[in-house]
């Protein structure tokens, strides 16, 4: 592996290693759906824990928590870029078809509301690849609201996606077909408590779709190099945010 002029240049490695270490622009979109881990901007991830420690070290001390939008913006873009090739890899093609009806209501016509959507990238993954259906994002903290509009306005999606903050347990209901939680379901302060406020809102008919990092039971089944990331970003992510919410029983998978 050698760096060249700001490029990552990777020699003499099968292409499963490579494809966690490059990513092409053409997956920026749905069409490039092979790619499903992007290993590099994972890094960024791990960089904001580092910026951030000062405030995790006060946090342990005081138990009162470090929300999302009290970390470094690197966090941000890293955790996007991250989780963007799975959604582009197996979303539309794997994950929605899994659900009965779903797929033909996207396609006829639905409303979708993306909870905890961070930058967007997988409500604009489903706007994409279902032109018939709208979109409302959801974020507890305004920080992202720009990224995830600039986005949107890239894709000529200004008419189908909304983009606004909001909680959990409060986002506005419009008789949603589908409800999705990708990869934030754990953050929250009452995971529990994230079901009944969605039923009670939106009333029947509705699909409530769940996507978490795997994790297993038991920590020596969790001692690998992916388990290990988990266990970072739990101890410096994903448990102090849910700390620094009302009732605080969010938890990272294998955290």
């Amino acid at each position: 592996m050698a760096v060249r002029t700001g490029r990552l240049w990777i020699h003499r490695l099968p292409p499963r290693k490579k494809c966690v270490l490059t990513l092409g622009r053409a997956s920026h979109g749905v069409r490039r759906r092979g790619i499903a881990s992007f290993l590099c901007r994972c890094i960024r991830c791990r960089s904001s824990t580092y910026l951030d420690e000062p405030k995790i070290a006060e946090a342990f001390r005081t138990g009162k928590g470090v929300g999302w939008h009290e970390h470094s913006k690197c966090l941000f873009s890293g955790t996007e870029r991250f989780f963007r090739p799975g959604y582009n890899a197996n979303l539309v093609s794997n994950w929605i078809p899994t659900l009965e009806g779903v797929e033909a209501k996207l396609k006829a016509g639905a409303r979708v509301a993306d909870v905890g959507c961070g930058h967007g990238a997988s409500t604009i993954v489903m706007a994409q690849a279902y032109p018939n259906s709208e979109f409302f994002g959801s974020i507890t903290t305004s920080l992202r609201l720009n990224a995830r509009r600039s986005w949107r306005g890239k894709r000529g999606l200004e008419n189908r996606i909304t983009f606004a903050q909001a909680s959990a347990k409060d986002f506005p209901a419009k008789d949603y077909d589908l409800v999705a939680f990708f990869d934030c379901l754990h953050d929250m302060g009452r995971p529990g408590g994230c079901r009944q406020a969605c039923q009670g809102s939106l009333g029947q008919g509705w699909v409530w779709m769940i996507v978490e990092p795997f994790a297993h039971d038991n920590l020596k089944d969790n001692l690998n190099p992916v388990g290990c990331i988990f266990y970072h970003a739990s101890t410096f992510i994903c448990t102090p945010a849910s700390l620094s919410q009302e009732v605080g029983l969010g938890s990272c998978p294998g955290g």
